[in-house]
């Protein structure tokens, strides 16, 4: 089977100002593809390159075996998609929208619509202009879902939506991955992308960093260990797991008879576990591997786990105004 999606040396340029730096990466049919980055690194407009919304200024982009310059609406009805800003006529009911809608992309199965929008609490008899930013969002989704495409193409899906809806939103993605239709979505959010995408791309300033399958990511993740071990000075298990591959950041101070240790672990445990087999351990603690440190890392950007801003996470706090 063909690959859904295959972009090869896709640049973008408004007017001196190149965007995408010749970019590549393919996404597999039955698959969920995940693009993340801070805001301003590409995603919007790689996605809009591939909808035919801009034309690329080089490279080459095929979606779903076509080249979308050329296939017209035909494509269009195979595809879903819920834009990053989604703007709606204010002058009509959600369900009025969405029967026009359903006249555009083609058949919808009967009961479809109502269905979507009990599972995502989405009331569709109100007018559009009531709407909060979130009930507007559901009204994107439920548009870009109902007809089954072939290829959802979902830039930034949960903003403005409640955790609740966020889970609901996950496990319909779930679901049209095992019903064979592929799912290409962007966010900025890695926890979103982890729960959802098989595979990620990593964009910055118009470049790809890095695509990698999320297990492959958590591979090269980081994790804090710490522990408490008897019998032992703290020259002794400094010099011990110094020797331990991927162990960096350490620091041992010297407690009662024993010692305390802190550290980070890269890479795979076995190691650590044949040195600590050596120790009297009293406490042991090492953590879920890190994979928002791991991305920053990507991006060369130091990332300690800590929250920054009004509660943020690191990879949340490079959100910036820049245009995508």
């Amino acid at each position: 089977m063909k690959q859904a999606i295959v972009v090869e040396g896709l640049r973008k340029q408004f007017g001196r100002r190149e965007v995408l730096h010749g970019i590549d990466f393919s996404v597999e049919p039955g698959s969920v593809f995940g693009v993340i980055g801070p805001n301003g690194a590409g995603k919007t407009t790689t996605m809009r390159c591939l909808l035919d919304i801009i034309r690329p200024s080089g490279g080459h982009v095929q979606v779903l075996g076509e080249d979308p310059r050329h296939a017209g609406p035909e494509l269009r009805r195979r595809i879903g998609y819920l834009p990053g800003e989604l703007f709606l006529e204010q002058r009509i009911t959600g369900r009025r929208l969405l029967d026009h809608y359903a006249a555009i992309s083609g058949p919808v199965k009967p009961g479809r619509i109502d269905e979507l929008a009990e599972r995502l609490d989405l009331d569709l008899d109100r007018h559009t202009r009531k709407l909060s930013k979130g009930n507007k969002q559901k009204l994107g989704l439920v548009q870009a879902f109902m007809h089954s495409p072939e290829l959802l193409v979902l830039d930034e899906p949960t903003s403005g939506l409640d955790p609740l809806v966020q889970q609901e939103f996950l496990a319909m993605v779930r679901e049209v991955r095992n019903n064979g239709q592929t799912v290409f979505l962007s966010s900025h959010v890695l926890s979103e992308v982890q729960q959802a995408a098989d595979e990620v791309a990593i964009l910055r300033d118009g470049k790809i960093v890095t695509v990698a399958t999320v297990d492959a990511l958590r591979e090269t993740a980081l994790r804090h260990l710490r522990l408490t071990a008897s019998g032992i000075t703290a020259d002794d298990a400094g010099a011990l797991l110094s020797r331990v591959p991927g162990v960096g950041a350490l620091e041992v101070l010297e407690v009662g008879d024993g010692v305390e240790v802190s550290a980070v672990l890269e890479g795979g445990i076995q190691p650590l576990i044949q040195a600590l087999s050596m120790l009297e351990l009293k406490d042991l603690v090492l953590e879920e591997p890190d994979l928002e440190e791991s991305v920053l890392k990507l991006y060369g950007m130091p990332g300690n786990g800590k929250r920054n801003g009004a509660g943020r996470k690191p990879l949340e706090a490079l959100k910036g105004a820049g245009d995508e």
